[in-house]
């Protein structure tokens, strides 16, 4: 691409302060910004960044369809909510008007194994107006791509262990609430934990018409077989509350979180295939205590045995500079939902962002 790729911003809260910044110093042009909060629209997007204002304000999230069709930015990066339900109308408003779109919300990273009738809509809408909808982030890289890179070493795989663990404090109010941070072991086991022990056909189904949210993992082992060519026929899903001994203050929650309640959760995902390999993954969301932080473990279990850690990842970060540097191949990509596994493994960008970019 001759010039610079030109990218619109949907949802300025915690996780924008770090994309917006990205995408302007990897040599993007940042043309528009929406948000529902009346507290942040009209800002500077520079305000927001704690920067100097860089000439772009907040507008209306109601207001991006008209704004998205005279501008036509090439992509629009939205960091909202975490399930499709949530992110159905961002995506819409940019495909109706021929952007291409991706997300932070983890469920879009694989929703085929989840939210496939929305999915579906979606990829429709995408091909009829020439554009590419995914979704990216911390789990694309951390939870994929370096798991399914590190199976390329592995001379007979039985099994995948996964874990990881993340402050929920990191992502604001939406995410924190979805984990149960706050609820008593009871509030929990009522509205989050009522579904342990489901089969995969009722699970599935409880998803589907949305009485179940999928835990990040159930889309993550959709991903990572998908990459993997693994062929599912079982999947089960159990959410574990994560308490603390003593209290624990939760700004984004804005209370006291109190000794003995929900302070999070752990959800464990367990994927049986045909190759006869299994997936056993869990992530640990949950409000921090002085002595815990975020830890990324994966263990591949045959010949050889190995074992992956990373601690203390900069996991906000991770997620918006894996995103800012899918922004390329999503340019790239065909037109529809395409998931990442379908892209080519993520690499750094040295150059311009545009610079990658091969369609015009």
């Amino acid at each position: 691409m001759n010039r610079k790729v030109r990218i619109a911003q949907y949802g300025c809260g915690k996780m924008s302060v770090y994309l917006t910044r990205y995408v302007l110093e990897k040599g993007a042009e940042l043309v528009a910004a929406f948000d529902m909060n009346p507290a942040v629209i009209g800002k500077d997007v520079g305000e927001i960044m704690g920067s100097a204002a860089i000439g772009v304000k907040v507008s209306d999230a109601k207001d991006a369809d008209t704004i998205l069709g005279e501008l036509k930015p090439d992509v629009c990066v939205i960091a909202t909510r975490s399930t499709m339900i949530d992110v159905k109308d961002a995506f819409t408003v940019c495909a109706k008007n021929g952007v291409n779109a991706i997300s932070t919300c983890e469920e879009s990273l694989y929703p085929w194994n989840s939210s496939d009738q929305i999915t579906k809509e979606l990829d429709e809408l995408a091909k009829a107006n020439d554009c590419t909808l995914c979704g990216s982030g911390y789990p694309d890289m951390y939870w994929g791509s370096l798991i399914t890179t590190l199976a390329g070493s592995i001379h007979q795989l039985k099994r995948i262990v996964g874990s990881s663990s993340y402050n929920v404090e990191d992502y604001g109010i939406a995410l924190a609430e979805g984990h149960g941070a706050g609820l008593s072991i009871e509030e929990f086991k009522k509205q989050i934990g009522n579904y342990n022990g489901l089969s995969y056909e009722e699970t599935r189904k409880l998803i589907v018409e949305g009485v179940i949210e999928p835990s990040y993992m159930w889309n993550q082992n959709g991903w990572l077989c998908s990459q993997l060519g693994l062929h599912i026929v079982s999947q089960t899903q159990e959410c574990i509350p994560i308490t603390h001994k003593e209290d624990l203050k939760s700004g984004t929650l804005g209370m006291t979180i109190k000794a003995g309640n929900a302070t999070g959760m752990s959800a464990v995902v367990t994927t049986e295939t045909e190759e006869g390999i299994t997936l056993e993954t869990r992530c640990l969301g949950y409000v921090y205590g002085p002595e815990d932080m975020d830890r990324n473990e994966w263990t591949l279990e045959g010949e050889p045995d190995t074992t992956l850690v990373v601690n203390r990842p900069a996991t906000v970060e991770l997620t918006c500079a894996t995103l800012t540097n899918r922004i390329p191949m999503l340019i790239d990509a065909p037109s529809g939902y395409i998931t990442t596994e379908k892209m080519p493994v993520n690499y750094y960008l040295v150059k311009p962002m545009h610079e990658y970019v091969r369609s015009q």
